[in-house]
């Protein structure tokens, strides 16, 4: 749907507010909107301030559905377990193998080692090049801090308890060698590449871990705002392992009683339509019992993100 047109310039009118809340409503990203708002000859500044106070409305809007009526009435009763409807997202559709299990990209024979349908899981094997896990490690350890994790209040970042590791992302086609991965990502998983998170690279020692979560964000929560603003949902997730540890550090999914060992080179693709538990994809990294574990994870919006 297009957004009706502004004169240059011109004020945020009843209709484009309509328009704009309708847009919202069908879950498109607020980049989009926002772009469109633009286009049309709203004032950048404007169409910020008015997009942002649009999304709040409508957080607002839904956290009114989740909350049930106090007890003791017919409604409380009637609604207390009801959540609003997520809403569905497309998501990547790796390529698959023709024959065999095996995938060629970038050059590369990629092998599909194992497939689950719900959750949609699927294990890579040869993703990574030997040399290029070594040389991600090598041009990511000067840079690695403690790992933080998005505060659903405020949007920023914050440390938590449950993610133990310390990592570092480059830019987006940093280097040769990083764009080269990421377009390969991007090849094999037919999706955009502009569409993909920085790529993040996390170490975990011995003892470390990220208990089970969700990677995409809830969009009822205050924080979700500035993190949907950036490229929209996340639907799909890559990791890559950089080494193989000793011991522990294995990837689980506890909903379907599934553990993908960390092996280097190798990688573990999943994919949420929803921001719903429906999906399957609490995941978890593990704890290291030996020796350390070393990841490459890339994350897939469902529009442009920032580099």
């Amino acid at each position: 749907m297009t957004a009706p047109s502004s004169s240059t310039g011109g004020p945020f009118t009843d209709e484009l507010r309509q328009w704009a809340l309708s847009e919202i409503a069908a879950a498109r990203a607020p980049d989009e909107v926002l772009r469109e708002l633009i286009a049309r000859g709203i004032p950048e500044e404007l169409a910020v301030d008015e997009l942002t106070r649009l999304l709040e409305s409508r957080l607002a809007e839904l956290k009114q559905q989740r909350e049930p009526a106090p007890h003791g009435t017919a409604e409380g009763h009637a609604t207390a377990d009801i959540q609003p409807a997520a809403e569905i997202q497309h998501v990547p559709q790796p390529l698959t193998a023709e024959t065999s299990n095996l995938i060629r990209v970038d050059g590369r024979e990629v092998s599909v080692l194992m497939q689950l349908k719900h959750p949609r899981v699927i294990v890579f094997g040869n993703l990574l090049a030997q040399d290029e896990c070594d040389k991600l490690i090598a041009l990511a350890k000067p840079r690695i801090t403690a790992s933080s994790v998005i505060d659903m209040q405020s949007g920023g970042n914050r440390q938590d308890e449950g993610r133990t590791s310390s990592g570092m992302a480059f830019r987006r086609g940093e280097t040769k060698l990083i764009e080269r991965i990421e377009r390969r990502i991007a090849a094999l998983l037919q999706w955009p590449y502009e569409n993909g998170e920085a790529l993040q690279i996390l170490r975990y020692a011995v003892g470390q871990e990220y208990k089970p979560h969700y990677d995409y964000v809830d969009p009822t929560q205050p924080g979700a705002l500035p993190f949907l603003a950036r490229g929209g949902q996340r639907v799909a997730s890559l990791v890559m392992y950089l080494n193989t540890p000793p011991r522990g550090g294995a990837t689980n999914f506890p909903d379907v009683g599934l553990e993908v060992a960390a092996v280097k080179g190798n990688a573990v693709f999943f994919s949420y339509d929803r921001a719903d538990p429906s999906t399957g994809t609490l995941h978890g990294g593990m704890p290291v019992i030996a020796g350390e574990k070393w990841v490459a994870t890339k994350w897939l919006r469902v529009s442009r993100t920032d580099p």
